[in-house]
């Protein structure tokens, strides 16, 4: 044990990081011995509790997570025994071993993300739960990412959990033809995972660089398990791509900085190239995907030396090649920016236009419009289109942008 944490917020703090490591890999462990997610779920719970009680007097655990391991491991053998309907439990708990010194194995959750993403389960219910157990979101977080309810998000986890269990659902990574059938839902959560640590949709902290790198490291272990496939390479490198350049996206003062603004030379241009060869690696395949042209425009902003130099009508072509494969409203919206500068914002407007009964919903078209009506000097309709994205935004960062955009 370290030195006592204290009492108040400072141990609540230290609880909450530990917490957040490593939930979802216990959760997994548990899963896996007990097959209950709810019961997993609670008895980690449980175990957080008895970390509140007991580390804030006796110090943080050399190990934290084999603490809480043994600990809900503790706490299940004792329901166990207390019921006569966990004698199977109690069964198996006693007869598993935890992995040496941790109390899970390392890949638990790559586990834990192929079972919330069984073909069993719906599409939203798969990345409701995948976001809920993995990467550790409230149940508001996950809604306000998705534009629906909290009542409605909370229903998908239920009956997601609730059919894990009923349908005895494996707690497993597939093989095979079954692992490449499940692939694409894995990468679509893994992605959203990245894009909420990335810029966080919750009124709290603008980004959660540890959410984005915990996605980057799953995405990394499937690189890794189908070296074959190239749309892990394609969105390994667009999340490399992303976070070479993190450092610049915000201030001093914690405000958003726009691509256009960053300081290039702060870039990590090691990562930049090491992505560059993954993107490479992908296109040597000869199967492009969704992934792997987002990556592509990524670079091209990357590997410009300044705004002024980027390369738009190439971008613009690789959009033309995105819509081939994944044609939505919001790969339409980027497009329209890179329209602007190779045709005019008035042009860049008409593509919006086309999208915002689609999108009406979402912060980022207002603002983008917004950009396009300033741009044609139309302030009073692009004050509306701003008013109308402040609204629609919770992150601390993207709300002061538009807010100072209003005050000019």
């Amino acid at each position: 044990m370290r030195g006592p944490l204290g009492s108040g917020l400072e141990a609540r703090q230290a609880v909450a990081v530990v917490f957040r490591e490593e939930a979802p890999r216990l959760i997994g462990a548990l899963l896996r011995q007990m097959g209950d997610f709810d019961l997993a779920e609670e008895l980690v719970q449980d175990a957080i509790v008895e970390a509140l009680e007991h580390w804030p007097r006796d110090g943080l655990p050399e190990r934290p997570g084999a603490w809480l391991m043994a600990t809900a491991r503790r706490k299940a053998i004792d329901r166990a025994r207390r019921e006569a309907r966990g004698r199977d439990k109690l069964a198996l708990l006693m007869a598993s071993e935890p992995a040496a010194g941790t109390g899970y194995e390392p890949e638990d959750r790559l586990r834990l993300i192929f079972t919330c993403c069984h073909p069993a389960l719906a599409r939203d219910a798969q990345v409701a739960l995948t976001l809920r157990a993995v990467a550790g979101l409230t149940t508001a977080q996950i809604a306000r990412a998705f534009l629906v309810a909290e009542p409605t998000v909370a229903q998908r986890i239920v009956r997601a959990k609730r059919k894990i269990v009923e349908a005895r659902i494996p707690y497993r990574v597939p093989e095979g033809a079954q692992l490449r059938e499940r692939l694409d839902e894995v990468l679509a959560v893994l992605y959203l995972m990245f894009n909420e640590g990335y810029l966080s949709s919750g009124p709290g902290a603008p980004e959660r660089r540890d959410l984005a790198r915990d996605a980057e490291w799953l995405v990394g272990l499937l690189v890794r398990l189908l070296p074959g496939e190239p749309e892990p390479l394609g969105l390994l490198a667009l999340m490399r791509l992303h976070l070479a350049r993190a450092d610049t996206r915000f201030d001093a003062a914690g405000e958003l900085v726009l691509l256009e603004d960053q300081d290039r030379s702060r870039w990590d241009r090691e990562a930049i190239e090491a992505a560059g060869r993954l993107i490479q690696r992908a296109a040597a395949m000869r199967r492009p995907g969704a992934y792997q042209l987002q990556a592509a425009i990524a670079a091209v902003h990357a590997e410009s030396p300044s705004w002024q130099e980027t390369d738009w009508r190439q971008i613009g072509g690789l959009y033309e090649l995105l819509l081939g494969v994944l044609d939505t409203p919001v790969v339409r919206l980027n497009r329209a920016i890179a329209v602007r500068w190779v045709a005019g914002p008035e042009a860049a407007l008409a593509e919006l236009d086309a999208i915002a009964a689609d999108l009406d919903g979402y912060h980022l078209l207002h603002a983008t419009r917004a950009v396009m009506l300033r741009a044609l000097g139309r302030e009073a309709e692009a004050v509306a289109e701003d008013r109308r994205a402040l609204a629609l935004t919770s992150n601390p960062a993207e709300r002061a942008l538009i807010a100072k955009r209003l005050q000019r």
